[in-house]
């Protein structure tokens, strides 16, 4: 039986949610004690031929528990880096024997199992179950235990920029930045690079300029003309100029957009991407992914080539692609008149997230819809893979999350919201207004 001298340290159980969310998890708490039960360990095994995100994090902590295996017997515990002891805790009889006259033998409830038996054996010491499913820390809670969520890589969802700010200026100062084209604001630390902007008129608030804050001016631009519309799309609102701005912006070389369905967020992003490709030639090809987390499994059980697989989850991108190239507006010579020829032409690649690592991605121009269904890690596999001159744009909804270890403040998307909010190549926009239909905007402030 395993004692510890030092009451004031903590016990952390870590359960397969939280490994299979970040690998590197188990050196994360600091030189408190991590006891892994060793279900959970059997359950890593289960995942560790799968192709997926989850596949390669399981080998990842099978290879970081070989490694620490090497240094002393995880039975007995392994001393950390950071002061801490980690150890493979066995399943005891008397511990599950507890549970058995209410709950099937799970995995689930034999972590629970084990939770039970070290705060039995440890009575002085918090004892705690970290875990990213929801369910198990109801049930732990309502079996006296402690449960918390894993922090790691959380953001305050409502701290998340994105919103505009709104500037008083004397008539005088906003005539000026209407003529010459620049504000410099006396008090620049309220601004994030490319921060969308309000400038109103003190004695006429509903006078109003929208512009953009510029790092490499130190100061407030105006947006873009789009009067003439941006492959046959114009803004429909404040919050769509500034998107449309940090689209086709060129120094901004990661631009996220979130907000709920129907803002317009896919189909700003793909009229940029034709305006930019097709028709300014600045991007060799547009690069179009989104996450098949609902299928349930990898694309490979799916008939056909990689577009035919492809095809359910990418119909929302065909749709918009379809809205955009019937326009007659764009109907010029050379110009592609579908999605399937953006794809005979070379102009346009369907890629599943699967096969993203790996890959080197310069010059284009590329477009992952539905990002809060990714991990941060997921998020950093795909960012570090763009090349000299590519432009990545993240779009989702924080609050339609259909991973379900994944939470608004958890995704991947809000992560690198705000972990790329003070950096001068990146840029970020929160849609609100729905323009889809009047029936839409209905349905989705009154269901």
């Amino acid at each position: 039986m395993r004692e510890f001298s030092v009451i004031c340290m903590k016990i952390f159980i870590i359960d397969l949610s939280v490994l299979l969310y970040d690998p590197a998890a188990i050196f994360n708490f600091n030189d408190n004690k991590i006891a892994i039960p060793i279900t959970v360990i059997e359950e890593i095994d289960k995942y560790k031929k799968e192709l997926t995100e989850s596949g390669r994090n399981a080998r990842q902590v099978s290879r970081f528990l070989d490694k620490l295996r090497e240094k002393s017997n995880l039975s007995a515990g392994v001393k950390l880096e950071n002061g801490g002891l980690l150890w493979v805790e066995i399943l005891r009889q008397t511990s599950m024997g507890r549970l058995l006259d209410q709950l099937p033998l799970t995995d689930d409830n034999k972590v629970l199992a084990v939770a039970l038996e070290l705060q039995q054996r440890h009575p002085k010491t918090p004892v705690i179950l970290v875990t990213k499913n929801t369910t198990l820390r109801i049930k732990a809670d309502a079996l006296g235990l402690v449960a918390q969520d894993y922090e790691r890589g959380k953001v305050n969802i409502d701290e998340l920029y994105g919103r505009f700010v709104k500037l008083k200026l004397e008539p005088e100062e906003l005539s000026n930045f209407s003529y010459r084209g620049y504000y410099y604001p006396k008090d620049k630390r309220i601004f994030y690079p490319h921060s969308g902007i309000i400038l109103q008129n003190k004695a006429n608030p509903s006078e109003q300029e929208l512009g953009r804050y510029s790092p490499e001016r130190q100061g407030i631009v105006p947006l873009k003309n789009f009067s003439e519309g941006v492959w046959g799309i114009k803004p429909r609102n404040q919050e769509q100029c500034f998107a449309l701005d940090l689209l086709l912006e060129d120094q901004v070389r990661l631009v996220s957009l979130t907000g709920i369905s129907g803002t317009g967020k896919t189909l700003l992003a793909l009229a940029s991407a034709l305006q930019k490709t097709v028709k300014e030639k600045l991007y060799q090809r547009i690069l179009v992914a989104r996450p098949v987390f609902p299928l349930g499994k990898d694309i490979g059980y799916l008939p056909g080539a990689v577009e035919e697989k492809l095809s359910p989850w990418m119909q929302p991108i065909f749709d918009n692609l379809q809205l955009l190239l019937s326009n007659p507006d764009n109907r010029i010579r050379q110009r592609p008149k579908g999605s399937r020829d953006l794809l005979k032409l070379g102009m346009m690649e369907i890629e599943p997230l699967t096969y993203i690592r790996g890959r080197n991605l310069p010059n284009q121009f590329l477009i992952v819809d539905e990002a809060q269904n990714l991990t941060p890690h997921e998020i950093k596999t795909i960012v570090t893979r763009a090349g000299e001159g590519t432009k990545i744009v993240l779009t989702g909804d924080t609050f339609q999350i259909d991973n379900p270890y994944l939470d608004a403040a958890s995704n991947g998307l809000a992560y690198v919201v705000e972990k790329f909010k003070h950096q001068d190549i990146a840029g970020h926009v929160h849609l609100v207004k729905g323009e889809r239909s009047l029936l839409a905007e209905l349905a989705a402030g009154i269901l």
